[in-house]
């Protein structure tokens, strides 16, 4: 079963490219992005794994860890992640139990799928970007709600938010 925005996100532990654990659990507290691929070296993986890359700093500043996931291996994201340059960590989903965790569905029937989920500090999905080809939109759309929900979050809790606030604080 897939999840959705508003699901908690799933408990996983896999192995990245340098050989080390990763449990979702170790970045409750922090925002998280899991952005699924389906192959290292690929055309549009490569895209989207760069562009992660180039936002990394950005994802960095607004207080979000990032980790890419696919099929391959560690000696394979390990080769992938040393010539892209890549600064997070990539998990090794050989036996998809990530991909069954987050209810990644397959593309066309039996490519796996991309997807990226961004997860709040409390283990919450708060949004899903599903798009086989659309590299840029994984990274885009990612960045503007995470910058939302940080803005969100910086608001005093009994301050009015919203147009009506914002014309109920012109009218007085």
């Amino acid at each position: 079963m897939a999840i959705q925005v508003g699901s908690p996100a799933p408990n996983l532990t896999g192995t990245d490219q340098n050989g080390r654990t990763v449990h979702t659990t170790d970045y409750l507290g922090r925002y998280l992005v899991v952005f699924f691929y389906p192959k290292d070296g690929t055309a549009v993986c490569t895209k989207e794994a760069c562009l992660f890359r180039d936002a990394y700093e950005d994802f960095l500043q607004d207080g979000a860890a990032v980790i890419g996931v696919s099929a391959d291996s560690e000696t394979s994201h390990q080769s992938f992640a040393a010539t892209q340059r890549l600064p997070y960590p990539l998990v090794s989903d050989r036996d998809g139990t990530w991909r069954t965790g987050f209810g990644v569905p397959k593309t066309l029937w039996f490519l796996p799928g991309r997807v990226t989920y961004l997860i709040d500090p409390a283990g919450q999905v708060r949004n899903i970007v599903q798009s086989a080809l659309d590299a840029e939109r994984h990274v885009r759309e990612t960045r503007q709600v995470l910058h939302a929900l940080r803005q969100e979050a910086s608001l005093p809790s009994d301050e009015p938010t919203g147009r009506g606030a914002q014309q109920e604080a012109t009218s007085s």
